[in-house]
Order: C-alpha cells, then sequence, then structure tokens
C-alpha cells in the first residue's frame, strides 16, 4: 500500500489489516483504498482495544460506499443536491446561492473529490466570509443538507458538516412605547372617524396597555370573566395552559366599566375585535413612532409597574407566572438597575 509500511511515521498494527499507528503521537489511523487512492482516517483513540472497535464500525461504513463516488467532485455533489430542492422561489434562490459559492470559492477548489473534503475544509469556507448569524445559518444548514444527502446516496460514510453548529442570533431589540406614546396612539386609534372598526381597535390596544395581558389572553375574555365587585378578571393562557387572575386596576376600571356597559356581543366576549395589529401599525406610522406591537403594550405596562416600585414576585403574580418572578428579573433586569439606582440616591 504505498510506501514502505514501517520506515514511515505510520506503523502497520501486527495481525489487523488496515489498522497503523501514527508514532509521534500513538493515535490509531485507518487506511483504505477508494477508487485506487488511498485514504487515511484518524479513528481518534490511542488505545489499541478501542482502536480496533472503532475501525470495525469504519470499515462497515465503507462497505455501504458505492465505489464509483471517488469519482464524484465537490462541484458535481453541489449539482446533485440542488436539483433536489424545493419550497418557495426564496428558499430555492438562497440554496442556490449557496451552492453557486462552494462551487466558485472552496479554498481547495471545487473539483476536489467529495471523499477529500475535511471538517476543517467546511470551517474555513463559513469563516472566509464576514456572515452573521443569518447568513451563517443559512448557509451551514445548505451545506449539511447538501453532505448529508450524500451520505443517505452512500457516496459518502460520514457527513464533513455535522460537528459544526449554528451561531445564535442577536436577541431583537425590544420596543416599548412611553407612557406619553402609549396614550397618543390610543387617541390617534379613536380619531380615525371614517374607520367603522376605530372604536373597537382602539378599546382592544387601550386594554392590552392597561391590563397588562397579551392578545390571545385578552380576545379570550369573555363578559362573564369580568368581577368588578372583587376587582379581578378571570383569565387563561393557552400556551402554558393555566388559569390566573388580573386585579382591575384603577387605569383599567373605567375601561372595563364602560366595556360591560356596551350592548354584550354575540359570543359574550368583553373584547369586540380579536386583534388591532393593523390599526397599531396605522397609528405608529401616522405619528412617527417605531413600529411598536402588541406585544410591546404588555412589556410597557411591566415596565411602568417596575418603575413605580411594584413588587417584582407581585407583577409576576399578575402575569401568570409561577416562577416567583425569575422571568421578569431576567428580561427587565435593565429596567430594575435603573429604579434601583434612583432608589440608592434617596440613602
Amino acid at each position: 500500500m504505498g510506501k514502505d509500511e514501517n520506515t514511515s511515521a505510520f506503523e502497520k498494527v501486527r495481525g489487523i489489516e488496515c489498522l497503523y499507528r501514527y508514532r509521534p503521537t500513538g493515535a490509531y489511523y485507518a487506511r483504505f483504498q477508494i477508487n485506487g487512492k488511498e485514504v487515511r482516517k484518524s479513528l481518534r483513540t490511542d488505545d489499541r482495544q478501542v482502536a480496533k472497535r472503532a475501525l470495525a464500525r469504519e470499515q462497515g461504513k465503507q462497505a455501504k460506499i458505492d465505489p464509483a463516488a471517488g469519482k464524484i467532485t465537490l462541484a458535481s455533489l453541489a449539482d446533485r443536491y440542488l436539483k433536489t430542492v424545493s419550497g418557495s422561489q426564496s428558499t430555492i434562490e438562497e440554496k442556490k446561492h449557496v451552492c453557486e459559492r462552494v462551487k466558485d470559492e472552496w479554498p481547495e477548489g471545487s473539483t476536489i473529490s467529495i471523499h477529500k473534503v475535511v471538517p476543517s475544509q467546511v470551517e474555513t469556507f463559513l469563516a472566509q466570509y464576514r456572515f452573521g448569524p443569518c447568513s451563517y445559518n443559512a448557509h451551514l444548514v445548505a451545506i449539511r443538507a447538501m453532505f448529508r444527502m450524500a451520505v443517505a446516496d452512500r457516496l459518502l460514510s460520514e457527513s464533513p458538516a455535522e460537528h459544526l453548529r449554528g451561531r445564535k442570533r442577536n436577541k431583537p431589540m425590544r420596543l416599548t412605547p412611553t407612557r406619553e406614546q402609549f396614550e397618543s396612539i390610543i387617541a390617534d386609534v379613536r380619531a380615525q372617524t371614517y374607520n367603522a372598526d376605530a372604536q373597537d381597535s382602539a378599546d382592544f390596544l387601550e386594554f392590552l396597555g392597561r391590563a397588562g395581558l397579551g392578545q390571545a389572553e385578552a380576545a379570550a375574555i369573555k363578559r362573564t370573566d369580568v368581577d368588578l365587585e372583587r376587582a379581578v378578571i378571570h383569565t387563561f393562557r393557552w400556551k402554558t395552559r393555566t388559569a390566573f387572575d388580573v386585579p382591575i386596576y384603577p387605569s383599567l376600571r373605567p375601561l372595563v366599566e364602560r366595556l360591560l356597559a356596551a350592548p354584550p356581543n354575540k359570543d359574550g366576549r368583553l373584547l369586540r375585535i380579536s386583534d388591532a395589529k393593523k390599526a397599531l401599525a396605522g397609528a405608529c406610522k401616522r405619528l412617527g413612532f417605531p413600529r411598536f406591537s402588541q406585544r410591546s403594550l404588555r412589556r410597557m405596562f411591566i415596565t411602568t409597574a417596575i418603575e413605580r416600585g411594584a413588587d417584582v414576585k407581585v407583577i409576576a403574580e399578575w402575569q401568570g407566572h409561577t416562577d416567583g418572578g425569575t422571568q421578569v428579573l431576567k428580561n427587565y433586569s435593565h429596567v430594575n438597575r435603573a429604579h434601583s439606582d434612583r432608589m440608592a440616591q434617596l440613602m
């Protein structure tokens, strides 16, 4: 098999076919002939018994490989993969772009046999671009899929891209309106006199901001869930399948009383609509505000509660959390820090 087996740095292990030991480190390697070319693969151990078992597994993998696979280049594999891609036009274009880059910009050249592609080459290819998390992950997903296809088609025993992990996306900036912006938004929505749903949309958005609830929870509230005498609203969060009570805060009570005084809906719901996303987007655009979402209104409520000194554990109960305030502290630590600094000035 090429050079003198016992004069090079690799020493053949007596009595075991295809097993070699690398003298400088003592690590074991498997050696194979693929399409007439020698391939050496590390077994990642310097223990002989472990190496024997790893060699057996590797031989099993090699036995499954199509003998003609050695003639397939990286470029032809990319073309082969691209024919299998389906989905939206944007998805197809994205995969096509990645495949073109693989063919044109692979560090070792895309005419390389797929058997000679090693994990470090995949890392080098991805590292040559200044990718953000989204672009990096898009390229990695396509490359992974390409090599997984090769494994499934018995062209490779394993994928050289399988060890790589995607990058975590940066946490999006969570926009939160001030109380003044919130009041301006509600007033603007109510002022849209030519919109038949303007008042219902304004009621819905105002309820979200004053009750501190999410869109789905608010939409599901029925008139019978409101207990004015005890000043609570019974609600249910489907995401966690938990029921909890929300206080009818002083700033919320006038709105709730007005909604109850109006003629009831046929379905018995407190609010006449279940989503005011478009109305909110329109108001933000007209007022020149950031594109606040309906979730932003709940964040405003929690931020205001923290700034006014409400106990975090109590805020968590208002939100239906059962963690004693851990989630609120984690997500709103920046607000809590500012409040703490102000309180420190009083000492």
